[in-house]
Parts: C-alpha cells; structure tokens; sequence
C-alpha cells in the first residue's frame, strides 16, 4: 500500500528566495523558514526556545509567486512533503538538513505582527547548524 505524507509549517523566512531554472525551463524558488517553539523549563523556571530550520522548494507557478512576494523576515505557512539529508559538517560531525517541498505556500503577515512585538526575523548564520 502506497503512504501519504504532509508537513505543516509555520515560522519566519529567514533570507529572501533565490529563484533559478532548470535545463528544462521549469522555475525553482529556494528560501529558508525558521520555525520556533518556547516554553518554559520545569526545573529551573526559565523561558526556552528551540528554532528548526526548513529549506523550502517550490516549484512551477507556485515557484513564480515564492520568488515575487516571500521577503526575509515575514510569517509564513508552508504545507508540503519533507525529506531529510544527511551529511558531513565542515567540523566533521555529522548533520542533517530538513527540506520541504511546497505544495501551498500562505502569507501570514511580518514578524511581529501575531505576537504584537516589533522585531527581525533569525538569519540562516544565527542557527543553521551547517
């Protein structure tokens, strides 16, 4: 029986989108999306956060529409198939980057918009493990 997959998620684009074509003529547009998580840590009261990073493709028309609306620093939802790569870091430690393939791309407005704070978007050098 053949599986189904799709991944949700939400967070801030952290560089604007590189578009580029394939031999074919088809549009790629690559971005990056920082999706954090807070809480606060039982033991010693402190707030927490975590921040995953998702290389995001879309492709075709959906790539077009990527490339001219997605800034760095906005809220966006993205919806589609994720794969992951294993690799070797410059450190020699192995590490692992999640890609996503876009199926529905939403804008939910600028960083600070939902949380009611005024504040910049993480860049890639911030937490992007490789």
């Amino acid at each position: 029986m053949a599986g189904y997959q799709y991944t949700v998620i939400i967070g801030n684009v952290g560089r604007d989108p590189e578009m580029r074509y394939t031999q074919s003529g088809v549009a790629v547009c690559d971005f990056s999306v920082a999706v954090s998580r807070r809480w606060t840590d039982k033991n010693s009261n402190e707030q927490r956060e975590e921040t995953t990073w998702f290389r995001v493709s879309a492709w075709r028309q959906l790539a077009e529409t990527a490339n001219q609306y997605v800034r760095k620093g906005m809220q966006i939802m993205v919806a589609g198939r994720v794969s992951a790569d294993a690799y070797i870091g410059q450190d020699g430690q192995p590490r692992a980057s999640l890609n996503l393939t876009a199926v529905d791309i939403q804008f939910l407005g600028r960083r600070g918009e939902a949380e009611g704070t005024a504040g910049e978007a993480p860049t890639e050098a911030d937490d992007l493990p490789f």
